[in-house]
């Protein structure tokens, strides 16, 4: 059941290994199959050793529909965002160090630049920490939302969601590339100007229609 999704997440996985923004079998990869039915990637399995079948599927309590694999610790965090966001289709969960790092020295990182105006939408705002595994992960992920597609969690990594899962992995990919700018010009001392609010609007209009 759910090959093509099953696939899908598997090869997003893959993806943000390539992009660096988790190591081994760290952080996870989620999308919504169904009214009460979520394919997350298994846990503290490397992805470079899994295949499709590999991905769980799990209902609305977390339990095991179909594969041996033991889901996501995450899961339950995972479960409640699905459920108190109905705009995201998938959820990326990564333990990304530069956008990490950025959420020590700001609350939010604002849309001062391209990456974040276009895939993020808008700016991605920093989380208290909680312990892995704890549904208040997903709580203060959707408390602190917004109408961004990412969110920074203290002391652990990023959550991002989208439409589909190329939309969250965008966001997880281009956050990342502005938090390393983010973090070098505050390390270099540099001020970083408030853009005009018609220029960010302006840009966000340009992504709807890239790559179309």
């Amino acid at each position: 059941m759910f090959e093509k999704e099953k696939k899908e997440v598997l090869d997003c996985a893959l993806e943000i290994k390539r992009n660096r923004l988790v190591s081994l079998s760290g952080g996870n990869v989620s999308m919504r199959v169904g009214e009460d039915r979520f394919l997350v990637t298994p846990s503290g399995m490397i992805y470079e050793e899994m295949v499709p079948d590999d991905v769980c599927l799990i209902d609305a309590q977390c339990r095991p529909v179909e594969g041996v694999r033991k889901p996501s610790s995450d899961s339950a965090a995972l479960v409640y965002m699905f459920q108190h966001m109905p705009q995201a289709q998938a959820i990326i969960h990564t333990h990304q160090p530069w956008a990490t790092a950025a959420g020590f020295a700001a609350d939010e990182i604002p849309d001062f630049l391209v990456t974040v105006m276009d895939a993020c939408r808008n700016p991605v705002k920093v989380a208290p920490f909680t312990p892995s595994s704890a549904i208040g992960m997903g709580e203060l992920a959707v408390e602190y939302a917004g109408d961004s597609l990412a969110v920074i969690l203290k002391h652990h990594g990023v959550l991002t969601w989208g439409k589909d899962i190329k939309e969250a992995l965008y966001a997880a990919v281009y956050l990342e590339e502005a938090a390393k700018t983010f973090v070098l010009a505050k390390a270099m001392g540099a001020e970083i100007p408030a853009l005009d609010p018609a220029l960010i609007e302006q840009e966000k209009k340009g992504w709807e229609t890239y790559g179309q």
